[in-house]
């Protein structure tokens, strides 16, 4: 079906929203690009545009197609300048509060019949929904990171969601050449209800002393196939969105086996977040990473 969504606003200049505003150019949409701080955007744009050179300069992506992608990246102040956006997906930090925020400011300026979605791994759909002035219009497209190069969203409607705008937000997906898989609207959806579990698994069995942190990697990349160990993949994702997904699994479900290990809590306390820190369960501050237990 025509999904009728050229320009698409997003809101977040981090490490998702930045993902979601490559892969959605890449894909021929007009994209504007809108952060609390704008110097954060001004670097989401220089990451975005050496992340299209390293493809450029391994013949993945021609010069032309690189130009065109960054062409259709606009960096904007306000969300009123999101106003005539088709589609806006808010991709700000995981945090209930902050994108409560958003999303209320963003109905009042948005026109009538634009889509809102927001890429939340865990909230709850309809919840957000019931802060802004469409819930009929609102829908979770999860994008795995890094979305540029990861095949699937998860589409989630909250209890409101309209069929038209599921079967829009469906074909603007597709049209990104994505697969879609769609989950109900339960704490973490599908992807990360399994993932996250399983990473905080792998932490409380690093913190009960079963295996070292290269053991347990080890373990899962060579014996169950997995393209990285989970520990690693706690680094990668970030150890305080991997504490608030299991977090948000554990108040929603109200299940034990959800309880954070002590151990991912302490990490996050002490600010070793992963990657983007220089610090997680390895330590990529040297010339190659190190276990930090």
């Amino acid at each position: 079906m025509d999904h009728g969504i050229k320009t698409v606003g997003i809101i977040g200049a981090g490490q998702m929203g930045g993902g979601v505003a490559h892969a959605t150019a890449a894909a021929g949409f007009d994209v504007l690009l809108q952060d609390l701080e704008p110097l954060r955007v001004k670097e989401c744009i220089a990451r975005i545009e050496a992340n299209l050179e390293r493809q450029v300069a391994a013949d993945k992506l021609s010069e032309e197609a690189k130009a065109a992608t960054l062409q259709r990246i606009r960096a904007v102040e306000t969300l009123r300048d999101l106003a005539d956006c088709d589609l806006v997906i808010e991709a700000a930090i995981e945090e209930e509060t902050v994108k409560r925020k958003i999303l209320q400011q963003l109905s009042s300026v948005l026109k009538k019949d634009a889509i809102i979605a927001t890429n939340t791994s865990s909230i709850s759909i309809t919840r957000l929904a019931a802060v802004t002035d469409r819930p009929e219009r609102f829908i979770g497209i999860h994008f795995m990171n890094p979305a540029p190069v990861m095949r699937l969203a998860e589409l989630v409607r909250g209890i409101a969601t309209e069929e038209r705008t599921f079967a829009e937000s469906k074909a603007f997906v597709e049209a990104m050449g994505k697969s879609i898989v769609t989950s109900e609207d339960f704490p973490a959806f599908i992807v990360h209800r399994v993932l996250v579990a399983m990473i905080n698994e792998a932490i409380y069995t690093l913190y009960e002393g079963v295996g070292t942190v290269e053991n347990i990697d080890a373990a899962l990349r060579l014996g169950a196939n997995h393209p990285m160990g989970p520990l690693q993949l706690a680094d990668f994702i970030g150890l305080d969105t991997c504490l608030s997904i299991i977090q948000a699994l554990h108040d929603g479900l109200a299940d034990a086996k959800y309880r954070p290990c002590p151990l991912l809590v302490k990490y996050v306390e002490a600010g070793w977040l992963g990657l983007k820190t220089g610090r997680g369960f390895y330590d990529y501050r040297g010339e190659a990473p190190r276990p930090t237990r």
